[in-house]
């Protein structure tokens, strides 16, 4: 029985994990759940999981929750968020929660030694170096989550990296893909969270429309599988059936596919290093769609360009990007920003903040802070 610790439950990605938890109650049991502030939600998941530790990062609504679960210790806070993620009782942690809010919680986690599964983009995007650092020195493990990595670490199943010629990721294009510059200026909300073949929350949605979440991506790969920026290449891919292709030096060519459900890697990385026979749905090889490729347009989508940029420039950049993109999207989903806005604000946020090494905690914190700020001034300035 393997006792799960998630950050996030309350997420697109923390339920998937708790309906495989319904799925397989013989192999995982939940130690203990976090949420940013879906009261409600997280209090059912309780009453029903019975966690022995739980958290809600709002403090106002852990002290309501609190008083509803007596016989539940409630935290709050980050310090809460990293309660969970440090539970001595769990076998392995679900990062999850959404943006830079997972990023301390995830980092203790390896300190205390724990394998980590990685579904928070954020916690390698802002701090890569220290986090590999961590896993390198054996403080923790880290087994990716997203459907991309978890693509990418099948194919190389333990190949040296002299073998490798390049990693490409594949991208569904989101929703706009054949749109127009004129076009992307005119998109709303309802049409950005209208995903063509995921299922995710909103932020994630709204990042991939820009291509963003790719971006992201790709400075994910290169921490985790110790790869330039020059040698990860993102395909358009609008089926989304292959997750991800490793192309080796001999010209060999080796992909990965599946059904569009997230609950297929969240699987893979719960039982890994094994496999389990899974209850999940399977690929229909016979009645798959047309399977197409293409290039990414950086010019009708910049945030992908704009990764590529912080990931090369290094440093502190990437939390900078980070940063700016979280607080834009923010804005973007609350009507106060225009779609393509959103890499103008990103840009104009990196141009002004000068490069730090990211060598601390509190160096990526601090970048992260700061960027916050100068991008609302910019937002202001733009939207006035």
């Amino acid at each position: 029985m393997k006792k799960i610790s998630i950050l996030g439950s309350t997420g697109s990605i923390g339920t998937s994990a708790l309906e495989l938890v319904d799925m397989h109650p013989e192999l995982f049991q939940v130690a203990a759940i976090a949420a940013g502030s879906s009261e409600q939600l997280l209090y059912e998941q309780c009453r029903k999981y019975k966690p022995s530790v739980v958290a809600l990062h709002n403090p106002e609504s852990a002290e309501r929750l609190s008083a509803l679960l007596p016989d539940i210790t409630v935290f709050s806070g980050t310090e809460g968020l990293t309660e969970v993620s440090c539970f001595p009782d769990a076998d392995i942690v679900i990062s999850a929660i959404s943006g830079a809010a997972g990023l301390v919680p995830t980092y203790h986690a390896l300190l205390k030694g724990k394998p980590v599964a990685l579904a928070n983009k954020e916690v390698l995007v802002m701090a890569g170096d220290l986090i590999m650092n961590l896993v390198r020195e054996g403080r923790g493990t880290l087994i990716p989550v997203d459907s991309e990595h978890s693509a990418l670490q099948q194919c190389l199943n333990g190949s040296s990296r002299e073998e490798v010629q390049k990693l490409i990721l594949t991208a569904s294009g989101g929703p706009f893909l054949d749109y127009s510059i004129e076009d992307l200026r005119q998109v709303t909300v309802r049409k950005a969270l209208n995903h063509p073949t995921w299922d995710m929350g909103p932020k994630i949605t709204v990042d991939s429309a820009t291509l963003m979440n790719k971006g992201l991506e790709v400075i994910e790969a290169s921490h985790l599988f110790q790869m330039a920026a020059d040698d990860i290449d993102v395909i358009i891919h609008p089926q989304s059936i292959v997750h991800s292709i490793v192309e080796f030096r001999d010209g060999t060519m080796l992909a990965q596919m599946g059904i569009t459900d997230m609950k297929v890697p969240l699987l893979h990385a719960l039982t890994f290093p094994e496999r389990i026979k899974s209850r999940l749905p399977r690929l229909d090889l016979k009645n798959l769609p047309g399977i197409e490729f293409r290039a990414p347009d950086m010019e009708r989508f910049p945030c992908l360009s704009l990764a590529y940029k912080a990931l090369e420039d290094g440093g502190t950049y990437p939390a900078v990007l980070n940063a700016a993109n979280e607080l834009a999207v923010e804005s973007f989903l609350s009507g106060t920003l225009a779609f393509t806005d959103i890499p103008r604000v990103i840009e104009s946020v990196m141009q002004k903040t000068d490069r730090k090494n990211a060598d601390s905690l509190e160096t990526v914190l601090l970048a992260d802070q700061k960027a916050r700020q100068t991008a609302l001034s910019v937002m202001t300035r733009i939207s006035s």
